[in-house]
């Protein structure tokens, strides 16, 4: 039995679907609410750019070149398959359900939650090794948060059943760390162009190539993520100090990544059981 058959007795009801469809609505409506001090965090790095050295900038330019190679033929981000399947199995037998599918939502979060906290333990410690030694390390720490980010979506993927290796699959994952990153308008047109307002049905594929064209040669994507640290990242540039500071910031940073993904997958997955079952 697939997943494209909802019809199993552990799966969830239309109207159960419709409650957890509701949830990630209200949860969609606070991401406009963008706090003062997210705001101001995202207007330093135009005064940091001018004292950052050298080879941090030509780092960057190399993150977007290696982003955009992810994009077109994927990357060495993602965790073997059947870890990942191996967590979902067990979480569906610990909720009741069968050990191969397909999975009620509960077990898909369950295995999804488990995934997050350890790639924010990973974004802590990391965080805290290149903090050690200020803006020197920092040009390390920025392709670390980002392979981590990018690892951490395509697991939680897996964990909805969805393939992190398909094309339109990796426009999806940089999406979804796009939106993790943006303002409130910016969260608002990135659900648009992934079909995932209220009335999209969930399928990505043509909404996926429409995307892509948007992001400019992938800079945008790099850009966003990076000034999203502002004030809270420049603290990291303190040697010694800055290992504190990159520890919390690091992890917050993998945590926001980790919930937009939990919560973007798991509404394409309701909004496709919905459409497979005719409500």
């Amino acid at each position: 039995m697939t997943d494209n058959q909802p019809t199993a007795t552990h799966l969830e009801t239309p109207e159960q679907l419709h409650s957890a469809l509701s949830e990630i609505v209200k949860w969609e409506k606070e991401q406009n609410k963008l706090m003062i001090w997210d705001r101001i965090t995202r207007l330093p790095f135009k005064l940091l750019d001018k004292v950052t050295p050298k080879f941090i900038h030509e780092k960057v330019g190399q993150l977007l070149d290696e982003l955009g190679g992810y994009i077109q033929n994927g990357g060495n981000y993602l965790v073997a398959g059947r870890k990942v399947g191996s967590l979902v199995s067990k979480a569906s037998l610990a909720t009741g359900g069968p050990d191969d599918g397909p999975y009620s939502l509960a077990a898909m979060d369950a295995a999804a939650l488990q995934l997050s906290e350890s790639g924010q333990n990973a974004a802590t410690a990391q965080g805290a090794t290149t903090g050690f030694g200020g803006v020197f390390t920092l040009a390390a720490d920025i392709p670390a948060i980002l392979g981590l980010s990018l690892k951490v979506i395509q697991e939680i993927a897996l964990c909805y059943g969805y393939d992190p290796t398909d094309k339109a699959e990796r426009i999806f994952t940089v999406k979804v760390m796009q939106f993790a990153s943006s303002d409130v308008v910016g969260k608002r047109t990135i659900l648009e162009e992934l079909n995932l307002q209220a009335g999209g049905d969930g399928d990505i594929r043509a909404a996926t190539t429409a995307a892509v064209s948007k992001i400019q040669g992938w800079k945008e994507v790099i850009t966003v993520y990076r000034d999203n640290w502002g004030w809270k990242k420049l603290l990291q540039t303190i040697p010694v100090a800055g290992m504190f500071f990159g520890a919390y910031t690091n992890r917050k940073a993998l945590g926001e990544v980790a919930e937009a993904a939990r919560m973007l997958y798991r509404k394409r997955r309701i909004l496709e059981r919905l459409k497979e079952s005719g409500v």
